[in-house]
């Protein structure tokens, strides 16, 4: 009897060892934020959730931006790839949704998605399916740093229109103070010029028309005329000595160093550029100050349309229900609230917006709020393949060694070949 106790005794201990062993889950979470203060915070509510639930570890990993970009295509294939990834929907979610690399997470949503900004989660859904969660809404303006702006006597409410801005540029030209910093090399950052211009002079018709191939599509008068006024920012050489050699984060780093007077971003690059400068200071609240992409004279896009982000998180094929409930956990008004405390973001869990408390971050709230028409940047939303084409042309545009015409129908040629 008591050898089979302790058979008995035995089987207990390995069954109960066996069950441990399979409660133990490890939740990667790839992200590419640049910005230790908001990193902080992800980590400790990936601790907290841990701590609320024994067995579950949340292991942060982190790539750089671009790299990010150029390697996610193989790190889906890989066996050991992350739960959790970054996304800026648009067409590469759809092109990742045809390849199967992801989960749908609907019936995991259902109910807890009622607590998200609508137009955030349609982002994130293909036909009536849930595929990612979104976490914030960016627009993209003019950053301007006021003192060097006051230096040259150039005053940024009064910069409208297109013609505006040029007429900034010579005066901050003719003050010894350079206009705009752009990261030229990563080509991204200078496809805002190329993207908002379209917005201005045609609208979210022009854009549709164009995804229909309609009215010459992406080389039609909309986009041909975009090339054309970006063309005559570029002939007057606003940009840093150099810029096409400049990434992105050195570029946010200049314009927090106090070196231009203005950089065209994402609204998130006001609390980045601290971060990024090299004192880790950078401008403060009192020195800097923003300023909506100016109208085109003729547009016929609003002057509310805005350019940016819907950025978010995709749960990837195969991936352990811990990877969701996390996501549920961390996209929730509590944590919205305290990032948006903290000026990281524009949250889109219904209420948090209330944790929302300096001018700025208030000030892109509401022109969010108030734009019918939010257009993703043309790099995502056309996916990957012309997103790539999007970004090259408007890059050897700037660098002068691509007519606006043959970067409107290379453009529209990519277009065809993929659709």
């Amino acid at each position: 009897m008591r050898l089979l106790e302790k058979l008995g005794l035995a089987a207990a201990a390995c069954l109960l060892w066996a069950n441990s062993a399979a409660a133990d889950t490890t939740v990667k979470w790839l992200h590419i934020e640049a910005n230790p203060a908001q990193v902080k915070i992800w980590e400790e509510v990936a601790r907290a959730y841990e701590a609320s639930h024994p067995g579950v570890k949340v292991e942060m990993q982190f790539l750089e931006n671009e790299a990010y970009k150029a390697k996610l295509p193989t790190i889906l294939q890989s066996r050991d790839r992350p739960n959790i990834i970054y996304s800026w929907a648009g067409g590469v979610l759809k092109t990742q949704i045809e390849a199967g690399v992801l989960d749908d997470i609907t019936d995991s949503v259902k109910g807890y998605s009622d607590s998200l900004t609508p137009a955030a989660l349609a982002a994130f859904t293909s036909n009536g399916r849930v595929y990612g969660l979104p976490t914030a809404l960016s627009q993209v303006g003019f950053l301007c740093n006021k003192e060097l702006m006051a230096k040259a006597k150039v005053d940024p409410a009064g910069i409208k229109s297109w013609d505006d801005l040029l007429a900034a540029v010579k005066t901050l030209k003719a003050a010894g103070v350079t206009p705009i910093v752009v990261g030229g090399a990563d080509k991204w950052p200078l496809h805002f010029y190329w993207t908002h211009l379209a917005v201005r002079i045609g609208g979210k018709a022009a854009f549709d028309a164009a995804l229909r191939g309609e009215n010459g599509g992406f080389a039609g008068e909309t986009f041909l005329k975009s090339g054309e006024l970006f063309k005559q920012l570029v002939d007057l050489q606003p940009f840093q000595n150099g810029f096409l050699g400049f990434k992105n984060p050195q570029a946010v780093g200049y314009f927090g160093d106090g070196k231009a007077a203005m950089t065209l971003a994402i609204s998130t690059v006001y609390h980045l550029q601290r971060a990024l400068a090299a004192d880790k200071v950078g401008l403060s609240e009192d020195k800097i100050c923003w300023f909506d992409f100016p109208v085109v004279a003729g547009g016929k896009g609003a002057p509310t349309d805005t350019l940016g982000g819907i950025t978010g998180w995709l749960i990837t094929k195969g991936s352990p229900k811990e990877a969701v409930d996390f996501l549920k956990y961390f996209i929730s008004k509590d944590v919205q609230t305290r990032l948006a405390a903290g000026n990281f973001i524009i949250p889109v869990v219904q209420g948090a917006d209330a944790g929302l408390n300096n001018s700025f971050m208030k000030l892109i709230a509401a022109n969010l709020a108030k734009s019918n028409y939010h257009q993703n940047f043309y790099d995502q939303s056309l996916g990957p393949s012309v997103g790539r084409v999007v970004n090259d042309v408007t890059a050897e545009i700037a660098g002068g060694s691509m007519s606006p015409q043959d970067a409107a129908k290379a453009i529209e040629a990519a277009w065809k070949q993929g659709n």
